[in-house]
């Protein structure tokens, strides 16, 4: 069960389809037992599916009023297209005009878009079901019959609360969280050097990046889920809180097997330039067996804490083995090991109060009277921490914001004149084609453009439409000879498609193109006029308006892939510069202020990165250089992201405390480190004219420096052995150092020149170098 609540986080997918179908299910069914013709049938069923899935909004009021400003909106949309459609000339024109319209309503939020596709899509089923004006009234009747469809089912049937869905979000991060314990168990108990080690790691990695997105989710419904803003804000820092103990519990369990630089949400490619050298030392394999063992239990009993809810999290043994792991953050009750070994058993203790806290938030305190003093000095440093932040949360909280372009810059209106465009050379190419099936080229226009934001992701979605559709096409016609004349098996796993299309939609679109003209292909299998020429010449149409899609995006008013990466790259630094100064300034004092919140900023603006550069690094491009560089630089902002995100922990978790004021080595680190970002920012603004170098620092802040790179550097083993492992200063100089060394990392593919360049002998190269070369 826990498979099924990680693979679909708060079970949303799942139950979108499931309301989509039982809408067209329920609409169908009505329409049949009035004795409806087909062609009518198949206008209510679209019009039950697109009321189902146009409505974005999660509060149950806001999908009321957008339902109902929506019918008069598919109404008047789908009355228009059946008048004007004997005349062709007009058809085509308004079917250009509606497109506009439809995209241009994006810049008036949630409710234009969907109200835009509501449009759209009523006016695209009157030319595919190819009506005249003598059946506008039955076609109405049909429509509001598939709305009503829509409407029980969402408020009656499969009823979804927004407080549901967060419940159901957690419950998945717990799922994941599992997984990840997992992971950890297995990469323990293998050691480095076993056959299965690499495979393990990087499931590691994978399932690092799940719980990660997990989170991401429930920042998204926790407005939603949690109407008392102050509860919301506890839960997101306690999500936050365990989300990145697990992750430092990875690392640190990596370098504790002689694999320091394979970071659990490090990109791929950077750990194979960074840590594909031999280990110097394998603390965790060297240390005494009876250790490893003790790991591996810890490590099984922090996945008993983390499996039990509120409910069943009783027991006198189950406190004993809780407050034993939590004595971990207590120095004394460390074992006797090297230090990276000592900082698994630190991170395993970090995790069980993150679990704590998240337990507290989620079903509210428990103060129990045999608590351990481990355990109740947990709670205290949770409670207070809490009350520190709230009280400055609100003068906090305002953040500034960005003037909105105008004209022809603001996104929605370049979207809407491209798609425009791509549109009446859709008509005019598909109309070549055939007169009849030219609106399949204008809709496979119209869901290229759809949530792209640069010529490369519409020549990406482009080519997956293509390549789901040409497999729909065959899997098509085996499924017409499958089910042959049995309509009830060819309606079953028509159902099935729609299901599927929509459960994939936001993981993989090929798959749903896939599904979708498969789903064409049953429909015309009921309806008796599946041809292999019919299947063809969807092919067809499907290629000419990814064709138009790709042109049009690439000559109309173009956002280049590159602009819209350079664009994100300056995003996230600038988000990653504000996480560290914050998070420095309240480890020396400062005032507090919700360093969490700013870090899911952060975590945002590296997704948005991650989707403006798929384009670069996807399998098709021919650019191989320019898709390793890309890897490369995604890879060393995803580390300092991580780093980034630790160090705001550790400073909400030392609030109140002001033990590392004096520290000088901590304000050295930041200034450099933002004297850094500042530079990297100002160059990409310049369009690359860097004038100064990035400052490498003059030493280390642990020790000597080893060379691997110029890019990323890491201080010897020995030295990681005399730092101060017991204090928090030193844990936050150790995440600083590493965004420093990750900033350092981007100068040579961003442009940039390091201060220790002109002292190298010029025939000397390191890694960055050879992926620039």
């Amino acid at each position: 069960m826990d498979r099924v609540i990680a693979s679909d986080p708060g079970l949303i997918r799942f139950l979108s389809a499931a309301r989509i179908v039982t809408a067209i299910l329920l609409c169908a069914a009505l329409l049949a037992a009035s004795h409806y013709p087909p062609r009518t049938v198949v206008t209510g069923a679209t019009a039950a599916e697109v009321f189902s899935f146009a409505v974005s909004a999660t509060n149950r009021r806001e999908q009321a009023v957008t339902l109902a400003v929506g019918l008069p909106t598919g109404l008047a949309a789908l009355t228009v297209g059946t008048l004007i459609a004997p005349n062709r000339p007009l058809a085509d024109l308004m079917c250009v005009v509606v497109v506009f319209l439809a995209a241009y309503s994006r810049r008036f939020g949630k409710r234009g878009s969907d109200l835009g596709v509501i449009a759209f899509q009523m006016y695209f089923i009157s030319l595919f079901v190819r009506t005249g004006p003598e059946v506008v009234a039955q076609e109405s009747t049909v429509l509001v019959i598939g709305w009503c469809s829509a409407v029980v089912v969402r408020f009656a049937v499969v009823r979804v609360s927004p407080q549901r869905t967060l419940l159901r979000l957690c419950e998945s991060f717990r799922a994941r969280l599992l997984q990840l314990i997992d992971s950890l168990i297995e990469v323990a108990e293998q050691g480095p050097d076993a056959p299965t080690a690499e495979p393990a790691m990087r499931r590691l990695r994978r399932r690092t990046a799940r719980l990660h997105q997990a989170a991401l989710m429930i920042q998204d419904h926790l407005d939603e889920g949690i109407r008392d803003p102050a509860v919301a804000a506890d839960v997101q820092r306690r999500i936050a809180d365990a989300e990145v103990a697990a992750e430092r519990l990875g690392a640190m369990l990596l370098g504790a097997l002689g694999r320091p630089g394979a970071n659990p949400v490090a990109h791929d490619l950077t750990d194979r330039l960074v840590a594909g050298r031999p280990p110097e030392q394998v603390p965790l394999e060297v240390a005494r067996p009876d250790l490893v063992r003790r790991l591996v239990a810890d490590l099984r009993a922090l996945r008993e804490i983390a499996s039990r809810t509120a409910v069943n999290d009783q027991g006198v043994g189950l406190k004993i083995v809780r407050d034993r792991l939590l004595g971990y953050r207590d120095p004394e009750r460390l074992p006797e090991a090297p230090a990276p070994v000592r900082d698994v058993f630190r991170a395993i203790g970090e995790l069980s109060r993150g679990l704590m806290g998240l337990r507290i938030a989620l079903a509210g305190p428990d103060d129990s009277p045999d608590d351990s003093p481990e355990a109740a000095r947990s709670r205290e440093e949770l409670q207070t921490e809490e009350a520190v932040l709230e009280a400055e949360d609100t003068a906090q909280r305002a953040a500034s914001r960005q003037t909105e372009p105008t004209g022809m810059r603001r996104a929605s209106t370049r979207v809407a004149v491209q798609v425009a465009v791509a549109s009446a050379l859709a008509i005019l190419g598909g109309e070549l084609l055939s007169p009849q099936r030219w609106s399949w080229a204008v809709l496979t226009c119209w869901v290229v453009f759809v949530n792209t934001s640069s010529s490369g992701e519409i020549l990406v979605k482009g080519y997956r439409r293509i390549t789901g559709t040409l497999i729909g096409v065959l899997a098509g016609i085996w499924l017409a000879d499958l089910v042959g004349n049995e309509p009830w098996t060819a309606f079953a796993l028509l159902m099935l498609c729609v299901f599927g299309s929509f459960c994939t939609t936001a993981t993989t679109y090929a798959l749903s193109s896939f599904f979708v003209t498969a789903m064409l292909c049953l429909l015309y299998t009921l309806l008796h006029s599946l041809t292999p020429g019919l299947l063809e010449l969807r092919l067809g149409e499907s290629a000419i308006g990814a064709a138009c899609a790709i042109l049009a995006g690439t000559l109309v008013l173009p956002v280049r892939t590159y602009e819209r990466t350079e664009q994100q790259v300056r995003e996230v630094l600038g988000r990653l510069r504000e996480v560290t100064g914050q998070g420095v300034a309240e480890l020396s004092g400062g005032r507090p202020v919700d360093l969490l919140e700013r870090a899911r900023t952060l975590d945002n603006a590296l997704d948005e990165l991650r989707t403006a550069t798929q384009p670069l690094r996807h399998p098709i491009t021919p650019l191989r250089n320019r898709r390793r560089i890309t890897r490369y630089v995604l890879g060393l902002l995803e580390t300092a992201a991580y780093h980034a995100r630790s160090l705001a922990a550790m400073a909400q978790l030392a609030t109140g405390r002001r033990t590392m004021r004096s520290d000088v080595r901590l304000r050295e680190a930041a200034q450099r480190v933002d004297r850094n970002l500042d530079a990297l920012i100002t160059c990409l603004e310049s369009g690359g004219n860097c004038r100064e170098p990035l400052d490498t620092g003059a030493k280390p802040l642990f020790g000597r420096w080893r060379r691997t790179s110029s890019a990323v550097r890491e201080p010897r083993p020995e030295a990681r052995q005399t730092e101060e492992p017991d204090t928090t200063a030193a844990q936050a100089l150790r995440h600083l150092q590493r965004v420093d060394e990750e900033v350092v990392g981007l100068a040579r593919p961003l442009g940039m020149r390091l201060d220790t360049d002109q002292r190298e002998p010029s025939g000397r190269h390191d890694d960055a170098e050879v992926i620039a070369a």
